[in-house]
């Protein structure tokens, strides 16, 4: 009988423990939190979550129980690490779970870019009423950096607003509905000069850290708006900042930032045209039910020697386009 221990990190609840055991009724289930997941992890041989406390991973490949590794975030900095990505530890993500609620913030940003909202709330404190230059977003060409679950949602959000949309991704050869135009990562270089908005999906990985530097922010169209609702680490804070100064960026929304929180004294408080939200893109309501059936239904997978749903390429940091869809 399969009977594994799983141990949890995220905030999983009675009922959604009730509905694991009931996925997988001979688990010995563990819901270590982040108070115990470095106690709890070297015993796992299922770990589901996202541990934001330094965990032994060394010390856990090497006791050799650990088998799978379901992240509970979309991206996967926190779990693949050196020992995990030489190991036969199998991984997955929580790719696409999150993807409305992302899509949301990007609007969100965008459109206070373009709307001028954080310009219009320093006037009303200040009770002025005057009108200013606004931009559209409608009409305009965004350039989606990522083209994965949040990416592929984003696309279905935009289409209203009648955009043209361009995207860059890892497997330019997959179907790419609503696009204009898929590429590479290698065409970043040529499509930043096409887009009034420039959208940062993509994982942080090896290849993507810092992407966004100062060489790629000289390429962006002169008035264009950067929105990050990926990871911090893909932009250099630097050359967002001089861009942001010396005008060539028109304004930019982050709702995430190298460091979480930025220090007191980072400049990123008073870049020019800069919207902060505090990392908020994956809240939602309904975010630990769509993880737990996530998990419950990679479960059945995993105990069926069947494919799992976003399994990772752990070489690349993210899963393939092409494996079986989300169960909701």
């Amino acid at each position: 009988m399969f009977s594994p221990r799983i141990v949890l990190c995220y905030p999983a609840a009675e009922r959604h423990l009730g509905r694991i055991q009931q996925a997988c009724p001979a688990a010995a289930i563990v819901n270590a939190g982040q108070e115990r997941i470095a106690e709890e992890l070297p015993t796992a041989d299922i770990f589901c979550g996202h541990a934001k406390v330094p965990v032994p991973w060394a010390e856990t490949i090497s006791a050799g129980r650990l088998q799978w590794i379901q992240s509970s975030a979309a991206g996967l900095d926190h779990c693949l690490v050196p020992d995990v990505v030489a190991s036969e530890v199998l991984v997955t993500s929580a790719s696409g779970v999150l993807a409305d609620q992302v899509a949301e913030q990007a609007i969100a940003l965008v459109t206070a870019c373009t709307r001028r909202i954080p310009l219009f709330l320093r006037q009303q404190q200040q009770r002025e009423f005057i009108r200013r230059p606004t931009r559209d977003l409608t009409g305009s060409t965004v350039l989606l950096v990522g083209f994965g679950g949040n990416g592929r949602r984003l696309a279905e959000v935009l289409a209203p607003w009648k955009t043209r949309l361009l995207a860059t991704d890892y497997f330019p050869d997959q179907p790419a509905t609503g696009l204009d135009q898929l590429a590479g990562p290698a065409s970043l270089g040529q499509l930043l000069p096409k887009a009034d908005v420039v959208i940062l999906a993509a994982p942080l990985t090896p290849q993507t850290r810092e992407m966004i530097d100062a060489e790629a922010v000289s390429l962006m169209k002169s008035g264009s708006i950067l929105i990050n609702v990926a990871r911090g680490g893909l932009v250099v804070e630097a050359a967002v900042v001089a861009g942001l100064e010396s005008g060539h960026l028109d304004s930019a929304g982050f709702d995430v930032t190298p460091e979480e929180p930025p220090a007191a004294e980072s400049p990123l408080w008073d870049a020019p045209g800069l919207l902060i939200t505090p990392h908020v893109g994956g809240q939602s309501a309904h975010r630990i039910d769509r993880m737990t059936d996530l998990f419950c239904a990679n479960l059945v997978r995993y105990s069926q020697g069947r494919p799992l749903i976003n399994a990772v390429d752990k070489r690349l940091g993210f899963p393939s386009p092409d494996g079986p869809p989300l169960p909701f």
